[in-house]
């Protein structure tokens, strides 16, 4: 069987805590990024360092409402409790979430490029996109081409990168023509990482979640 999503409320639930078994504690906190245009209402997931402005990744075949909606990162903290606190705490963004719809989704698809088909995949195996650079964003399909000067170690979205100290974020980022994109982190950094739809009880998009796979599965957190 595909790998199934978990339930992502307890991700975005300031002051949620789960222990790794090797002994960290993780306290997952929710930090707003702002709000993303969507122009056209047409997703694209993937590392901004490496794809953004090549034309290779597609936009999800769920589409929004053209509009402009708000991003969240559930951002964990990782302390041990044998250790004093760290004058710079160890965060890691654990997914994160672009609200469509102030609703709860009730279920959960994977977000799918033109082509893919769920059925082909064994068990436990996704679809998702690989970080090189070990940074995920989002942003509309119509932005592709908004951000020329962005390549390798130049340009507004590496200058972001910089004025964060290089922490994970999320944040903003302004291209030319009105676009922007939201970059961020990608939990422990490079791999492959899945993006969900979540959709409430009449079959609406409520949101997009992508996760990093920083909070255990459910079954391996202590009661």
């Amino acid at each position: 069987m595909p790998l199934t999503a978990p339930d992502y409320a307890r991700h975005f639930t300031p002051g949620h805590t789960f222990s790794y078994e090797d002994g960290p504690v993780g306290t997952l906190s929710v930090v707003d990024a702002g709000e993303l245009r969507l122009p056209s209402g047409s997703v694209v997931a993937c590392d901004p360092f490496i794809c953004l402005g090549t034309g290779d990744i597609p936009p999800f075949t769920a589409r929004v409402a053209p509009g402009s909606y708000r991003v969240q990162a559930a951002v964990v903290t990782i302390t041990r409790p044998e250790e004093p606190p760290a004058r710079d705490p160890h965060l890691r963004i654990a997914a994160v979430r672009l609200v469509i719809a102030d609703r709860p989704a009730v279920t959960w698809e994977p977000a799918l490029h033109e082509g893919q088909d769920p059925a082909t995949l064994d068990e436990d195996e996704f679809f998702g996109y690989g970080v090189d650079a070990g940074t995920g964003c989002f942003y509309d399909a119509a932005a592709d081409d908004s951000f020329p000067d962005c390549e390798g170690d130049e340009g507004p979205l590496w200058d972001a990168f910089e004025a964060t100290g290089h922490q994970p974020g999320p944040y903003l980022v302004d291209g030319e023509d009105g676009h922007n994109l939201v970059a961020f982190g990608s939990g422990w950094g490079d791999g492959a990482y899945p993006t969900w739809v979540g959709r409430d009880a009449e079959g609406e998009i409520t949101c997009f979640v992508t996760d990093f796979f920083v909070v255990p599965p459910s079954e391996d957190l202590p009661a």
